[in-house]
Formats: C-alpha cells, structure tokens, sequence
C-alpha cells in the first residue's frame, strides 16, 4: 500500500528540519562561542607588536670606529618596510601568502587546500603542511610556541584577526620580514643577505631575491652548502610563482632561473683584538642596562680603545711572560706524539689546536727528525721549517716536583721525532736569528705559568686606552688587571712621600735611614722592617738621606720612618683620596705596600700625580647610543655651551669647563713626578732610560718576591705592569719589579711613544726650580753633577732639611692598632706643618 504525504505532513516534516537547523546553528555559535572564549582567555597581547622592535645585535667599537665585538642572542638587521625593495618583498609574499593583502589574518582557501593535503600525509605519518599566512606566522613566531597541536593552530588563528584588526598590512609585514630565520644564524632579510650573498638588500638580484624567500619553509633543508640541487630547485619553485602572481615576467624569471646559485660569505668587519678589553666593556653595559638590553637593544658603543697601543701592550707583556719563562719556568714537555712515520701529516692536523695558539698565533708543528744544530719540523699542510738549538736553549727538563734538570746540551735533550709542539716564526723581532735570516725558522713555544697584566690610560681623562689581562684571554678569562687584588709593596711609597710633601716635608728633608723597630699594638711584636738587599748580603743603612734619594733608591727604613712621624691615618687618607683602597687599615705595614689593590686602581692613583692632583676615573666606555642613534650614556659629563652649533661660522672655540676634584697640591704632586723621574735615572728602574724620553714611575716588590710590579707615565700616557703567579708563590730570588715587570714597561713605552715627540713634565705656576746635589740636596757646586729641584714657594734648599729627623714612638707608646682601627686612647705622631714636630730629637 502506498503512503501518500498530505500537504499537512509535509509542513510538519519542513517545520522539523527548520528547527533542527536553527537548533544546529545555535549549537554550533554556542560551540563556536566557547571555543573562542576557552582558547582566547589566555591569548598574550598582541598589542604589543604595535610598538615591538625585534632583538638586534649591540655593537662595540674602538676608539677610530673600528668593531670590537658584538653581542647578540639573535644575528639581526632591523630595515624598517620602506626600505626594503619590491622584488624582496613580492618573492616573499609569492612563496609565503600570494593573498596576503586580501585576506583578514585567515585564508580559507589555503586552509581547505592543505587539510585535503593534510589526509594523505597523515596516513603516511608525515607532518602536515602548512597554510599559515604571513600574519599567522608572526603570531607564531612572536607570540606562541613553535608545537605542532589544534590548540596551537586556533590560537594562532584567533591572534592573526586580532593582529589584523589591530596593525596596518604593512607593519605586520616589516614585522615578518625582519623577524623570520633564514638559516646561519641569520634572522631577517637584512641579515640573510649579507650571510649569503654579503650584499645589502638593494643589491640582490632576483634570483637571490627568489632564494632568501624560500627558505623560511625549511632553511637547513635549503642550504646551498648542504644541499646545492634542492636549494636551485626551491629558488625556481619561487620564481614560477611570481611568473603566476604578476610579479615578475616570464623572460626575468627564466634568466633569473638560468644563473647559478652561487655564494658569496660575508667579508667580516676588521676586528680590533682586545678580548679583555672588550670583556670590561660587555661587564660595563651588563650591569648598567642589564642582560635583555645588552643582548637585543642594538646599542651602539664607542669605547677609549688605542688599537696601536693594545697591540703594543700584548705584545709588550707576553714578550715580558715568555722572557721569564724561559729563565725560570722550564720546559714542560711536548703537548702530544704522533707515528713520525706514514702519514704524519693527517695525524698531525687531527690534534686539537690549543685555543692559545690561535689566540696567540702560535702553530702546531711535529718534530721531523733531530739535527746537531736543531730540530727540523713538519705543518698539517706539508710545509717544512726549523727550530734552531738556539732557540730551545732555555729548555732545561722540569720534573713533577718542581725542581729543574740541567739545560740542554743538544737538540736531544729537548724533543725527539714525533713530538708535537707550539712554534712562533722567527722574524724581526729576532734579527739576530741565523745570522739575521730568519725564513723558515721557529722558535719553540710554551704558555707560561706566571701571568700579568698591562694597563694603560691618558692620565687627563682616565680614559683607558689598553688593558691585558693576562697571557692569553682562550687560556684564563680572568682579568688581572682589574680582578687581581694584590700587594703594591714599595709602588706604595709615592703616596707616603706625597703625604709628607703635604706635612712640610721637600725633596731635600733628611730623613735617618737606620735601623727602625715601631709598635704594632698591645701584645704584638715589635715591626722592624730594613732595606732590600739581595739574598746573603747584609743589609745597609745610609744615615740621614734625602727624602729624594730615599724614594729613587726605594728605602724601606726611609719609608717606615717618615711613616712614624706623620701618621699613618694621614697617609691612609691619602691612599683612599687617590682610590688605591677603599679603606686602608692603619697599619705601618701599609707604607710598604701591604695593602692590596688592582693595577688599574693603581695605575689611575699613578695618573692623578702627573696630571696636577686631579681626580679621574677610570673609564672604558666614551658613548653609548641606543637603537636610533640617540645618546644614553656619555662619559664626559662636562657642559659645553656652543658645541651644539653643526657650522662654525668663525665663533670663538667654547672653553669647556675643567670640574675635576683636585685631589693633591698640584706642588707637592709635582714633586713627586720629578722624584720619580730619579726613580729612572739613577733609581730601581735604571732599565726604563732606554724609552729615551721624560718618563717617571716606581718599582714594586713584596715579601718572598711575590708580586712585580712598574707603574710609572709620562707627560700624557699612564701605565702600569704586574707579573705573579695566580696562586700567589715566589717568583724566584731577587725577581724584582725592576727585573720583572719595569722590562715590560720599557717595551711597552718604546712602541707606544714610538712617533710622539719628547715632552717635559708640566710645571704648576708657582714652583721654584733650584739647582741642587741629587745625591745631597744641597745647593750645587760649580761643576758638580746637579739636577734642577722642585721646591713651593716659601721654600729653599736647606728650608726644613732637618725635619725629618724626628723620634719614633717607642714600645710604650703604642699610637697603631694592628687590627687597623683607631680605638680609644690611642694616639698618632701629630702632623708636621711647616715645623719639627715636638720632642726629644735626635738621629733614630
């Protein structure tokens, strides 16, 4: 029987489905509802990339604009949209999102288009493809996480309407384009074309052009070093879509497809090697603007550094370190040994390079065979050379319990076939090698165990122009010239002089060098400190000496002496004024350098004395310019009114004004530079006369000849050498500054004044120069040996001479405290101003 369907039924039937259907649709707005408020409760703020800048690379660079180093957690170049060329941007869009100015942030077609992809590669286990459009991947990149899961992929398509909604076409694609990574390392077009092509954007062709867009997708899958054919093939790919798109013409795309892939590696930028430097300069920023700033603000830093004179200073030091390493280190040994027989070579070039040797530019050689007169060599790459048994002389064995065989007699007695080493080019440096033909010859090499550093600084600024840190920044980052906290010994005493220069003192006091016992405090034992003497001979006193003799010949009684009759809480004022310690204790010790201090502390006290007593600090940064170019930060302090004007026009120069603290009597600081010239020329530092210059500094050395120092400066360039071992042991006897570290200096001085003419020693107004007995003080006969002293107005040679013949406090008096402090009852010498200061007199 047939059923047959009234017009009634056939209602109810359309009245059914209509309801299912709104009760579909409501049910699919209210799944639609909860999936959008469920996933886009804890969306981050796309807001934000209004105002986003991508991380980029901060820059450092010496002090003529050359780069030092760069920091950076991401190789970047920001260009901003205007900037960069059509053809870039149409290869992008074509290989990434041809309707990117069509869409909202979603393209559905693209969508359907990869699910209908998607099936077949899932049932292949195969990742799926993507359809994200440009702004979906900015929402990826810079706001999600790279997971691949259906929570992901909603999130980044509800951010991509946001971002929409919310920013121009053009500012997400400035985004895009300088955000993404293009494989090595590099993040943005900018970057990747200078990686790959080392051209800027304007400079690419279209096939390079075509290249760089299609990377995103897989950049390592794309390599043109790893994988030439697929790297062609998705470069041609690209340009057949901008055939497709109207953004190219067949005839551009087809000799575009016709030229080889070919790269070109980016030419670094010449590099300044300052490594220590420029490790102070990245502690600098990092503590001042912190680590997200550093590493991704784009700051552009100009530093104080002299490359000249860096050059000069590792230089200068590491000749300095090897010179005693050879005297007293000893040789240590081979590195490796390797078969001489076969393919050496091979196995030769399969050794690790030592990163000292790269720093250094040291090269690994095995030894080939031995020869009467030396050793003959081999290199990974077939070359040949010698090693001459004048240059393995010093290599005497030394054995696991520090003591030292006998030198060597023969090529023998240092290396045998099959030894690996580190060898230097004989070159210049050496013209007395082989008769002055040096070609081919190496001299053997081995890192020194003692280390040291150099510092120099322009003592009118503070401004820090070389620093060496050590040997060798691959072998031990650790900076000794502002990390190592050591003992000065008598560099210490220019300050004690200074004190008593302050207290009445003149060049020409005498003060009794003999014997001196002085009170360390209840319960401690007597501190007699005496002159240095080689090791066996007995010490030597002189009698009532000049206080200009006493520093030339570095006294130690001399020092003590003067010591117990100003004070040492004057003393210590002045030690904490110049910024040698913080808080020196106050200690007859501490006159003789048993404090602790850095060698650039140092060094800057040093240049406070010839720049006239003013304060400075040191300082490694000049400048620091943000991403824009405007200045943040900017060493010099100073106003200058008129220096904003771009054009002279014939003004008067602006004065600018000098605020410096004056930290010292520019006479008494005068005073002691001429004393410290003596240092040099008839003093510990005799070495130094071969600068050939006006030059001053003093020599140091501690107990058991621990420490080296010379720090010293002429008229307009301060520096100052420490040599010790890192665990602080004995150098050896007699291993004196004016041994050790005043060499170092010498070198250092020679190279860097090299071309600067001979400058005297400035003369504050005022100063009275008097022609005296340098060995006396008195006044200079006719036809005596004579030098031209410096005295303050109101005085003379003879004025105050005997003012340094005061007492002493005995046992009983007790005015230090060994522990440093001042407590109560206790008493100090009181200060010498202008006259003897009270008491018995008399030669102690």
């Amino acid at each position: 029987m047939e059923m047959v369907q009234t017009p009634a039924t056939m209602v109810k039937i359309f009245r059914f489905l209509f309801v299912c259907a709104v009760l579909l649709a409501i049910a699919a707005c209210g799944f639609v509802g909860i999936t959008l408020w469920y996933f886009g409760r804890d969306l981050p703020d796309y807001q934000q990339l209004a105002h986003y800048q991508p991380p980029i690379m901060t820059r450092v660079h010496a002090g003529d604009g050359r780069l030092l180093a760069e920091y950076a957690t991401e190789r970047r170049i920001f260009v901003p949209i205007q900037a960069i060329p059509k053809p870039v941007i149409n290869a992008f869009l074509s290989a990434e999102d041809k309707n990117f100015y069509n869409h909202h942030g979603v393209d559905p077609v693209s969508i359907l288009r990869a699910a209908i992809t998607d099936v077949s590669r899932f049932r292949a286990n195969r990742r799926p493809v993507g359809a994200s459009t440009v702004t979906q991947q900015v929402a990826k990149n810079m706001l999600l996480s790279n997971e691949v899961s259906i929570e992901r992929k909603i999130k980044e398509i509800l951010l991509a309407t946001r971002i929409e909604a919310a920013l121009p076409k053009e500012r997400i694609l400035e985004l895009y384009l300088n955000e993404i990574y293009l494989g090595s390392g590099a993040y943005g077009v900018a970057a990747a074309a200078l990686t790959y092509f080392d051209k800027s954007l304007d400079e690419l062709t279209l096939g390079e052009a075509a290249f760089l867009a299609g990377l995103p997708k897989a950049p390592n899958r794309y390599s043109p070093a790893r994988f030439p054919q697929t790297a062609k093939a998705r470069r041609d790919w690209v340009l057949d879509r901008m055939v497709e798109d109207g953004a190219t013409t067949q005839a551009e795309a087809a000799q575009a497809e016709a030229q080889p892939l070919e790269l070109h590696h980016r030419q670094e930028a010449e590099e300044v090697r300052a490594p220590y430097f420029a490790e102070e300069v990245r502690r600098d920023l990092l503590a001042r603007y912190g680590e997200k700033v550093l590493y991704g603000a784009g700051l552009s830093v100009r530093t104080s550094l002299d490359e000249r004179l860096q050059a000069a200073a590792d230089k200068a030091l590491r000749s300095g370190l090897i010179a005693y390493e050879h005297s007293r280190g000893g040789w240590r040994g081979a590195i490796a040994r390797i078969d001489p027989k076969g393919d050496w070579a091979a196995h030769l070039a399969a050794v690790p390079v030592p990163g000292v040797a790269t720093d250094v530019g040291w090269r690994l050689a095995m030894v080939v065979r031995s020869e009467p007169d030396g050793a003959a060599i081999g290199f990974a790459n077939g070359a040949s050379g010698r090693i001459p048994f004048s240059e393995m002389r010093w290599a005497r064995p030394r054995y696991n319990n520090g003591t030292f065989g006998p030198y060597p007699r023969g090529t023998g007695d240092v290396v045998k076939p099959g030894d690996v080493v580190m060898v230097d080019p004989l070159n210049a440096a050496k013209p007395e090698a082989n008769g002055g033909k040096a070609a081919g010859l190496y001299t053997l090499c081995q890192v020194p165990e003692v280390s040291g550093a150099l510092v120099a600084m322009d003592p009118h600024t503070g401004r820090v122009l070389a620093i060496s840190g050590g040997f060798s920044f691959a072998t031990s980052q650790f900076d000794r010239a502002t990390q190592a906290r050591r003992q000065p010994g008598s560099s210490i005493k220019p300050f004690v002089y200074l004190t008593a220069l302050d207290h009445g003192f003149t060049p020409s006091t005498l003060v009794v060098d003999g014997p001196i016992s002085l009170p360390q405090g209840p319960g401690l034992p007597m501190w007699s400190p005496t002159n240095y003497t080689k090791r066996g001979q007995e010490v030597r006193f002189r009698g009532p000496t000049p206080l200009r003799v006493a520093l030339e010949q570095s006294l130690n009684a001399v020092t003590a002496r003067v010591a117990s009759i100003i004070g040492m809480e004057s003393i210590a004022e002045t030690v904490e004024r110049f910024g040698i310690m913080d808080h020196m204790p106050r200690e007859y010790s501490m006159a003789l350098g048993a404090g602790e201090t850095t060698l650039l502390r140092h060094t800057a006290a040093y240049a406070m004395l010839v720049n006239g007593g003013k304060r400075i600090t040191p300082t490694f940064i000049d400048r620091v310019q943000d991403r824009n170019g405007a200045t943040i930060f900017r060493a010099d302090q100073r106003r200058c009114d008129g220096c904003d004007d771009v054009e002279w026009n014939h003004r008067p120069v602006p004065v600018i004004p000098d605020t410096r603290e004056q930290v010292a009597d520019p006479g008494s600081a005068y005073q002691i530079v001429t004393m410290l010239q003596g240092v040099v020329e008839r003093g510990t530092a005799k070495v130094v006369q071969a600068v050939g210059k006006p030059i001053a500094g003093k020599t140091g050395t501690t107990n058991d000849w621990r420490d080296a120092w010379f720090v010293g400066f002429t008229p307009d360039l301060a520096a100052g050498v420490y040599i010790g071992f890192d665990d602080p042991d004995s150098l050896g006897d007699d291993e004196t500054g004016g041994h050790i570290a005043a060499p170092v200096f010498r070198d250092f001085m020679i190279a860097a004044l090299k071309d600067a003419p001979a400058t005297a020693f400035r003369t504050p107004p005022g100063m009275r120069l008097y022609r005296v007995s340098a060995a006396t003080g008195l006044p200079a006969g006719s036809g005596e040996p004579a030098i031209y002293e410096a005295y303050k107005p109101g005085t003379e040679p003879g004025h105050n001479r005997n003012l340094g013949l005061q007492h002493v406090p005995d046992e009983d008096e007790t005015p230090i405290a060994s522990t440093g402090g001042m407590d109560a009852g206790e008493r100090l010498p009181p200060p010498v101003r202008g006259a003897p200061a009270s008491g018995t007199g008399g030669l102690y």
